[in-house]
């Protein structure tokens, strides 16, 4: 997706850092800020269940500085955001069911570990300029559709409180220490380079693994209505963010096309994969309990103030998606 000119002149020859570099959201935002002639470098553990992947940045990783470091690893923090222009931090536990079981480590990722960022910040590189990767799920089960950014927070799961936690600590430091900050509330984000071996970061790429496998995928329900963002439309959305002044101390809800059920998703992947099958079958109860019924983001807020909005169609998303896999399953299961 071409991106301004008015971005490349932003970014050109800055110092960016991006945590969780390595994962899906991570790696298609380092990628486009190479193409602007940023200087890059990515923080990301690697831990098998988080979602970084090497093979994410195939092609770039030699004009990309790689630092393997864990964000729970608070002393090497200082060192890392010294220095940056820009951070944009999308280190984090992503999975409902792992915040569940484990709440601990989601605590310490999610939360824990966004405070000493800031901190950090706010002793070494207080005039950086951060942009945080918040969550729709902090929303819980919507009174009203289209979610705004005014809805209550409402979470469902522990991830959903340590990321309202998260998205709290850096609106703090904008508003009292200057450290300027935005969150975006992300929605079911999509395409190459996400996680497809589990259900821990999307159920979509479980869906795409095993339509590519020629395996049945499974429909939870079916009538659950929920939008998607293509990954190139919420990077586009990180680096206005970013970019625009008038961002700075606030949320922004990132939406997509019109939302559809999940039957219809699943409808829509058959047909684009030239076959397949899936079924539809009751929620698990442990599932059940922390599911959110239908979502979908009323984005206005980011349209008046950044100028951004969806330019990727679900169908074009998605073709775009299987294809991508097709070539590279290798790499990802």
């Amino acid at each position: 997706m071409p991106v301004p000119q008015s971005l490349a002149r932003v970014f050109r020859g800055k110092r960016v850092l991006v945590t969780g570099g390595l994962g899906f959201i991570g790696s298609n935002l380092v990628r486009r800020l190479v193409d602007l002639g940023a200087r890059v470098a990515t923080v990301d553990s690697l831990v098998p269940e988080y979602g970084g992947n090497r093979r994410n940045l195939a092609g770039i990783a030699r004009q990309v500085k790689v630092h393997i470091a864990d964000v729970r690893d608070w002393p090497r923090l200082p060192r890392l955001v010294a220095g940056r222009d820009y951070l944009f931090n999308l280190a984090g536990q992503t999975s409902h069911m792992d915040s569940m079981t484990d709440p601990q480590t989601d605590l310490d990722i999610n939360c824990r570990a966004q405070l000493a960022i800031l901190e950090a910040c706010r002793q070494h590189n207080p005039t950086v300029r951060i942009v945080f990767a918040s969550t729709r799920q902090i929303y819980g089960r919507p009174d009203y559709l289209p979610v705004d950014e005014g809805h209550p927070l409402r979470p469902v799961d522990v991830n959903g409180i340590n990321k309202i936690a998260g998205e709290s600590f850096h609106l703090l430091y904008s508003r009292v220490h200057g450290i300027a900050a935005t969150a975006l509330r992300l929605t079911n984000t999509i395409g190459p380079r996400m996680r497809i071996k589990d259900a821990r970061q999307t159920f979509v790429g479980v869906w795409v693994r095993r339509l590519i496998e020629g395996k049945p995928i499974e429909v939870w329900g079916g009538e659950q209505r929920r939008d998607f963002t293509y990954v190139d439309d919420a990077v586009e959305a990180f680096l206005l963010a970013a970019a625009r002044p008038a961002a700075v101390g606030e949320v922004f809800n990132l939406g997509g096309p019109p939302p559809v059920t999940l039957r219809e998703l699943a409808e829509l992947m058959v047909r684009l994969n030239g076959g397949g099958e899936f079924t539809v079958r009751e929620f698990p109860g442990d599932r059940k309990k922390i599911d959110i019924g239908d979502y979908f983001a009323d984005d206005r807020l980011i349209r008046a103030k950044l100028g951004w909005k969806p330019r990727t169609d679900l169908e074009t998303g998605l073709a775009r998606t299987i294809a991508y896999y097709r070539a590279e399953l290798k790499h990802y299961v």
